[in-house]
């Protein structure tokens, strides 16, 4: 299974780009409506305020240009009929699927630049979309884990850690426990006490949140042409985010009888990437249960959606692709490998 990502953020750009990338991947323009718009990479390193709604729904223009960014990649040098599996979070999944199912499944003509990685100026290409499934993201993961490489037996904690929202459930051989579902405040909660407490020493200027968010993921940040080290209150908001949020809402969510159903909780997700977080995990339940990172975070959604794909397309791997809209990144995933550059 090959996986492909870019920062979902997109901005509005009317002028003209020539060979600014490598590739598709990381020259992303799309047409649509009579506008046209940079994302993910591109948009990091040639527009001045990238940005992307929290949470969007299907009927809102980033999520357009996302998805068809993504089925852009997905059938750039292997035009064929789609099986698609998303989703979306369990705080908007009920509401969502049903409108995102019916605007996916059909014929979507994607007008994009080729010039930003090529000779070749615009261009169209024919997305055909033969059958589409929508998920919650926890479904999406625990597919991953159970019919992936893996092949998890039993019971398991799930904790998804993204930056719109942290969700956890209780995953067993029959299914999800529906009671213990929960979708609270993701990573944007750290991040917003992180922007709060820089902004009281420094300067943040113009900067979107997407771009301190950038930041955030490093050591470090450069405001007004310094170097300004942001270990120790990134560490700081992410335990308080712990505290406050996470720690909290787990306690409600799961009582001493799911303890007893299973011994391992698996973590995902954007936040799964930051020690300071998984530390916290691993001191509250220590002696309780194994708290283990999964591979690749990142990309687990997307990779139990491709596999959902896999299976209602009977065991079509040309067809079969999974897509993560995510807050922070959109994950594409298929089968088959293929090139973004002009053959």
């Amino acid at each position: 299974m090959i996986t492909y990502s870019f920062p979902s953020v997109f901005e509005g750009h009317a002028t003209e780009l020539s060979q600014v990338s490598k590739d598709l991947l990381n020259g992303l323009k799309i047409h649509l409506n009579g506008d046209s718009y940079i994302l993910g990479n591109l948009a990091l390193s040639e527009g001045y305020s990238p940005h992307k709604a929290i949470n969007s729904s299907p009927n809102e223009i980033d999520y357009h240009l996302f998805l068809y960014a993504s089925l852009l990649l997905a059938n750039f040098n292997h035009p064929r009929p789609i099986t698609l599996t998303t989703g979306f979070p369990f705080s908007t999944y009920q509401i969502n699927r049903n409108f995102a199912k019916n605007f996916i499944q059909k014929d979507h003509l994607i007008e994009y630049e080729a010039s930003t990685f090529s000779e070749h100026g615009r261009s169209r290409i024919n997305a055909e979309i033969q059958n589409v499934e929508i998920l919650s993201e926890m479904q999406g993961n625990i597919i991953a884990l159970r019919k992936g490489e893996q092949k998890v037996k039993g019971s398991f904690f799930m904790i998804s850690l993204g930056y719109g929202t942290c969700e956890a459930v209780l995953s067993t051989e029959d299914g999800i426990v529906q009671r213990t579902a929960i979708s609270v405040m993701g990573i944007q909660y750290a991040l917003d006490l992180f922007i709060n407490e820089l902004s009281k020493e420094h300067y943040l200027g113009l900067k979107t949140k997407k771009q301190v968010d950038m930041s955030f993921q490093n050591d470090f940040i450069i405001l007004n042409r310094k170097k300004v080290d942001i270990r120790d209150l990134k560490k700081r908001v992410l335990k308080q985010y712990y505290k406050d949020i996470v720690s909290p809402s787990l306690a409600r969510a799961f009582n001493d009888t799911d303890f007893s159903k299973s011994v391992i909780m698996y973590i995902t997700g954007g936040g799964a990437l930051f020690k300071e977080l998984t530390d916290s995990f691993m001191a509250e339940f220590d002696g309780i249960i194994t708290v283990q990172v999964v591979d690749d975070p990142l990309t687990l959604t997307s990779r139990g959606y491709c596999l959902n794909s896999l299976e209602i397309s009977n065991q079509n791997k040309a067809a079969a692709v999974g897509l993560d809209i995510g807050n922070s990144n959109t994950v594409l995933s298929q089968f088959n490998e293929g090139a973004f550059g002009w053959e």
